[in-house]
């Protein structure tokens, strides 16, 4: 097996950044009078905003989805400078880059977002392209956001490697049909990761660099 590609997450998968997210969500709905326990909103992480406020507070009318949204932004900006890498997830990317494998962020982000996120990481020189909200009409599950960045590495799906933290991660990369590694540190479970599509579950970035020999050759790990 050769892998020429390997397509990250970002959100809970290289960035701690997933219970800012559940806070920011928490307060966005409370201030539109429809609190949400948090459990529920760390559920709903990683999948399509859309898809996130329908599970979770019903069908809505567009000024008040737009609203909540931007409810969310606001309060998630105002939290960025909590953001911070995982231990070694820059140090991951630059030894897939010094390999020769093109790596991409897979993320549905804002545009903004974005920029926070690859601030936090600090590993540009490792990163040859990356994906974000303008890309895809709907996000994960839906698979458009990897078909995206499969395409911006140059890469087929049997060539390539897709890493999350959520099982819709791991369900967009099944319906991409790329293979699925996942890592813990977005908080969700390994059964669940692995019923969601997972061939193999990290802990961290940390612990997928000290096992990447494996990765790379295809060796099954859980």
């Amino acid at each position: 097996m050769t892998i020429s590609a390997v397509l990250f997450d970002v959100d809970g998968t290289l960035v701690d950044s997933n219970f800012l997210h559940v806070d920011a969500w928490s307060r966005a709905f409370a201030d539109m009078g429809t609190p949400v326990d948090s459990w529920r909103i760390h559920r709903g992480i990683g999948q399509d905003s859309a898809k996130l406020l329908e599970s979770l507070v019903g069908d809505r009318d567009e000024e008040w989805t737009n609203r909540a949204k931007d409810l969310h932004s606001q309060y998630y900006r105002e939290q960025s400078g909590r953001l911070r890498a995982f231990d070694q997830a820059a140090d991951l990317l630059r030894e897939l880059a010094s390999r020769g494998i093109r790596v991409v962020l897979a993320t549905s982000a804002p545009s903004d977002e974005l920029e926070l996120l690859m601030q936090t990481l600090d590993a540009e020189d490792a990163i040859h392209a990356t994906t974000n909200a303008d890309d895809v009409a709907t996000a994960k599950p839906e698979p458009g956001i990897i078909e995206v960045a499969l395409q911006r590495a140059g890469a087929a799906p049997s060539d390539a490697l897709f890493v999350g933290d959520s099982v819709w991660d791991m369900m967009a990369a099944a319906r991409a049909h790329v293979r699925g590694a996942a890592v813990l540190s977005g908080g969700v479970g390994p059964s669940e990761l692995l019923e969601a599509g997972a061939v193999s579950v990290f802990d961290d970035p940390a612990d997928l660099l000290a096992r990447i020999d494996g990765v790379l050759s295809g060796r099954r790990s859980a």
